[in-house]
Order: structure tokens, then C-alpha cells, then sequence
């Protein structure tokens, strides 16, 4: 299939991760009612613009504040949960299977874990690539007694949906790193590598083969990583921006 995947749900991704976290995601959980509002996101905007953690950095607008809430309310609404004519069975998928052995679903969370906060990748049979699901439809068993459920990929119509394992092809998202995490990524480690050929640029799980550690400048990591592609076995050095880590990074 010839599909990029997105990476980031939000139109706009020139937030810093102290206002993502520490004010944004904060006033989401407390004061949801306001987040449209247009004066409150002047007011939060200006509050952004001058603080220390902008300085050097593009000045935000306003509307890509409130841009922001929308698109995070609209996830709020397609996250794994229940839909009416669905059982509640597929609704405990993480929990079907023991998650401390490894080869069940991959890096899931230990306890009870709240699937209205969590987001998950599948991987397609068409071409081999991560996808991030945007709605489990419905699940079956198989005669094996496996688990497989129908997904629907963040970006596509019905008629990319796919019947995926549960055990070997769906876990919890992947996450594209910071500039300035690029010291998580160590030799070995399993990444998710953003693959870009003249047909087609999707993510391939892959391998940390060597890295060339360089001092960052105004543009960031300028690090390279060697990366050996797991359904191919092709190298190739890349930057920072192209990979993902998973979960447990």
C-alpha cells in the first residue's frame, strides 16, 4: 500500500513539550468546558509567547492553540473504548492475555491499565508497516484459539480496514522523539524508522546498529543512527526525526 502513515494527530506540532504536558494536557483534564473559548486561548497563548521555554522559538498563534484542544477533544472520542454493538470483550484485549510474557502484546503497561488514555499501533499484512489504529471494529476467534481483531488505521476509509493478531501484530504506539532525547536510543535498542523511498515512505521496525554521537546546533539532534530495517535487512544512517521509540525508552 502506498500510505504515510501519520505520526502526529495534532495539525501543529511546534509545542513544546513543557507546554504539551505541564499547561495544555493539565487544562484539558481541568477546565475542558474552556479550551475553545477564544479569549482563554489569547490568554494562554500570550501566557506561552513569553515565557523562557519560547525564547528563540516561533510565537504561536492563538488559533493553533484552540486547534489543538479541538483535535485532542476529537481524539478523546475515537481512543480505544467501547462502540454500542461491540462486546465488551474486545474492550479488555490488553488484558486477555498475561502481560508479563513477552511475546504477548508488546511493552504493554503492568496492572489495570486505563484504555482511554492509551493509543495503539497495528501492524498491516499488505506491506508489513506499523499503522496507528484509530478504531478496533470487532474481534474474533480463530480455530487456533488466537485472537484477531478488525482495525481501522488513523487516516483511511473502510476499505483499508484489516483483520490483525492480537499477539503478533498490535501494541501499544510507538513514540517519535525529542531533540533532545536522542540519548535514549542506544546500540540494539528496537526502533521504528520512518522509511522513505521513491514509491513509498512508511515505518518498519528496525534495529540500532552503530550511532555517531554530534553536537546538536539550531536545528537539533544532528546525530546518525544506523539502522538495520527487520523485514529486509537493508541499512541505511539516519536522523533523529525518523525514528520512534517504543513505550519503554
Amino acid at each position: 500500500m502506498d500510505r504515510l502513515r501519520p505520526r502526529e494527530r495534532t495539525v501543529f506540532s511546534g509545542f513544546t513539550k513543557l507546554e504539551v504536558v505541564e499547561k495544555m494536557e493539565k487544562v484539558l483534564k481541568e477546565s475542558e468546558e474552556q479550551t475553545l473559548n477564544p479569549d482563554f486561548c489569547k490568554r494562554l497563548t500570550a501566557g506561552f509567547n513569553r515565557s523562557s521555554g519560547r525564547a528563540g522559538k516561533p510565537a504561536i498563534k492563538w488559533t493553533e492553540v484552540q486547534s489543538w484542544f479541538q483535535d485532542r477533544l476529537q481524539e478523546c472520542t475515537h481512543k480505544v473504548s467501547c462502540p454500542p454493538n461491540i462486546s465488551k470483550d474486545l474492550c479488555v484485549v490488553p488484558e486477555t492475555f498475561p502481560l508479563n510474557k513477552p511475546h504477548e502484546i508488546s511493552q504493554m503497561p503492568q496492572g489495570d491499565p486505563d484504555l482511554s488514555e492509551l493509543e495503539f499501533e497495528a501492524r498491516s499484512s499488505k506491506d508489513g508497516a506499523w499503522y496507528d489504529v484509530d478504531t478496533f471494529l470487532t474481534h474474533r476467534f480463530l480455530s487456533s484459539g488466537e485472537l484477531e481483531v478488525r482495525v481501522r488505521f488513523v487516516g483511511f476509509g473502510a476499505e483499508e480496514d484489516e483483520w490483525v493478531n492480537v499477539k503478533n501484530a498490535v501494541r501499544e504506539r510507538s513514540l517519535p522523539l525529542e531533540h533532545s532525547e536522542c540519548h535514549k536510543v542506544k546500540v540494539g535498542d528496537v526502533v521504528l524508522c520512518f522509511q522513505e523511498r521513491r514509491d513509498q515512505a512508511i515505518y518498519y521496525d528496525a534495529h540500532v546498529m552503530e550511532i555517531q554521537r554530534k553536537m546538536h546546533d539550531i536545528r537539533g539532534c544532528r546525530c546518525l543512527f544506523l539502522i538495520r530495517y527487520n523485514h529486509d535487512n537493508t541499512e541505511e544512517r539516519v536522523h533523529l526525526r525518523r525514528l520512534c521509540c517504543r513505550p519503554t525508552c
